[in-house]
C-alpha cells in the first residue's frame, strides 16, 4: 500500500517508538492520528506532523471506539493502524515475604494486550467499511509484541504474557480479516532508546547494551518507524510477527 494521501492512526503515539513512526508516516505524506493517555505530548507532537490528537486510555473499549471515529471523520478513509501504546512493568509472580503480584499482570494485560485488542478491532472495522484499492487493500494493521514474548527475562512474566498474546492473534487476525483485504502484522521490538531506557542508569544501559551483538547499540525508534513503513509498503507482509533486535537473546534477568 501506497502511504502517500492515506489515513494512519499511531496509538501510543505521543512518544518513543509510537512518536517516532507517527513522524514517519507524516513525513511519507500520511494523515496521522495520535492516540494517547498523555494529552499534552499527543497535542505536541499532533502539532508537530499537522495531525490529529485524541486523548485516549486504550484500555476503555468505548474510548477507543469513540478515538476512532474522531480520526475518520477529521482525516478520512481509515487504512493504517499502529499500536505502539503499553507499559514495561514488573514484578515476580511470589515476591518477597510471599507478596504476589497479580495487580501488575492485571495492569500489564489491559494496557498491552486489551488496549491493543481494542485498537486493532475498531480500526478495522472501520477499514472492512473503506473501498477497496486497485489491488483489492483495504489496510494494514501493525502490533507491538516484544523479543521478551520468546525471551522473557525473571520478572517480566505479565509483561511476556501480554506481548505472547499479541504475537500469537497475529496469524488468526489477519486469517479473519483475509476476506476483507487488511493484514495484520506484529514487530517485536529488542532493546530500544525509548524514554524507559533512557531513564536507566548509564552503567546500567552499558551492562545491557553489550548483550546486542550488532550493531553494539540500543535500537533507534527509527529503525521500528522504518520496519513499520515496510510492512505497510510490501503487501505480501502479512500474519507474522518479526524481531527487530540486532540479534539480541536476552539473558535470564
Amino acid at each position: 500500500m501506497r502511504i502517500d494521501g492515506q489515513t494512519a492512526l499511531v496509538s501510543g503515539g505521543a512518544s518513543g517508538l509510537g512518536a517516532a513512526t507517527a513522524h514517519r508516516l507524516a513525513r511519507l505524506g500520511a494523515r496521522v492520528g495520535i492516540l494517547d493517555f498523555d494529552a499534552d505530548r499527543a497535542q505536541a507532537v499532533a502539532e508537530e506532523i499537522g495531525g490529529q490528537a485524541v486523548q485516549v486510555d486504550v484500555r476503555d473499549e468505548a474510548v477507543v471506539a469513540a478515538a476512532v471515529e474522531q480520526v475518520v471523520a477529521r482525516l478520512g478513509p481509515l487504512r493504517i493502524a499502529i499500536s505502539c501504546a503499553g507499559v514495561g512493568l514488573a514484578a515476580r509472580i511470589v515476591g518477597r515475604g510471599g507478596k504476589t503480584s497479580f495487580d501488575v499482570f492485571e495492569r500489564t494485560l489491559s494496557v498491552n494486550l486489551f488496549g491493543t485488542y481494542n485498537v486493532m478491532t475498531h480500526a478495522a472495522r472501520h477499514m472492512m467499511e473503506t473501498d477497496p484499492l486497485d489491488d483489492g487493500e483495504r489496510g494494514v494493521i501493525v502490533n507491538t509484541s516484544s523479543v521478551a514474548y520468546q525471551d522473557g527475562q525473571l520478572g517480566q512474566s505479565a509483561y511476556a504474557a501480554s506481548k505472547g498474546a499479541i504475537a500469537a492473534m497475529c496469524l488468526p487476525a489477519a486469517r479473519e480479516f483475509a476476506r476483507s483485504g487488511i493484514r495484520v502484522m506484529a514487530i517485536a521490538p529488542g532493546l530500544f532508546r525509548t524514554p524507559m531506557m533512557e531513564g536507566l542508569p548509564e552503567e546500567v544501559s552499558a551492562e545491557i547494551t553489550a548483550n546486542i551483538p550488532f550493531p553494539p547499540r540500543l535500537g533507534d525508534p527509527q529503525e521500528f518507524a522504518m520496519l513499520a513503513e515496510q510492512i505497510i509498503t510490501n503487501p505480501f507482509l502479512n500474519g507474522t510477527t518479526i524481531r527487530l533486535d540486532g540479534a539480541v537473546r536476552l539473558p535470564p534477568r
